[in-house]
């Protein structure tokens, strides 16, 4: 079944758009996963990686353009927890046997090693391109995170980053994550073809 979005966000084909020395984009997780980490297409489907592939033309073409690039610290959370799940089922193959996260954290000091370098690799290329978005999780961004949960339909992640860049002033961002175009008043840059496809059915499709 696919998913069927309702479009509130504006929404651009980077595959149509090229990006401008006047743009101010936040880089979302998914994408820095796929530009940065080595086995981020392990366990996708083939066709995965053509399309991440496009994120990263983007936003190298957006950084050749002086356009301003940015990054949560929110994206290290998820980044981390994606890269050690993906490691750990990568051993999980090689020995043919399942085992817990605790234990795989813990009880293997070569694989704990292994992902730590991972993710300081991955981090360190996030950093050389971007710069963070200060975000502060206090009792006001919490309520008015809880505020969004009701109209927008994204994770909480996903919640404070857009409080983030609602405090920066940023309202693009380049995602392959359809959960952000529900969001009104933002820009939402992807090779996601269902979000696309949504986007011009429903009058929301960017051109400039």
């Amino acid at each position: 079944m696919s998913v069927q979005y309702a479009i509130s966000a504006d929404v651009a084909d980077i595959s149509q758009t090229s990006p401008l020395g006047t743009d101010c984009f936040l880089v979302d997780s998914n994408v820095w996963l796929w530009m940065t980490y080595s086995n981020a297409g392990h366990g996708e489907q083939p066709w995965r990686g053509a399309v991440m592939r496009q994120y990263d033309v983007f936003v190298q073409k957006a950084s050749a353009a002086n356009a301003r690039l940015c990054c949560s610290g929110l994206s290290l959370a998820e980044l981390s927890h994606i890269i050690e799940k993906t490691e750990r089922e990568i051993y999980e193959r090689s020995i043919g046997n399942s085992i817990t996260p605790k234990e795989y954290r813990h009880n293997l000091v070569g694989q704990r090693t292994r992902v730590i370098s991972e993710i300081q690799a991955a981090w360190g290329q996030v950093a050389s391109l971007a710069e963070p978005l200060t975000v502060t999780i206090d009792t006001p961004t919490v309520d008015a995170a809880l505020y969004r949960l009701q109209t927008e339909k994204v994770d909480v992640y996903d919640l404070f980053i857009l409080e983030s860049m609602k405090d920066h002033g940023v309202v693009q961002v380049i995602t392959d994550d359809g959960d952000f175009t529900s969001v009104p008043g933002i820009q939402v840059f992807t090779a996601n073809r269902n979000v696309i496809n949504a986007a011009r059915s429903q009058g929301k499709l960017l051109t400039r």
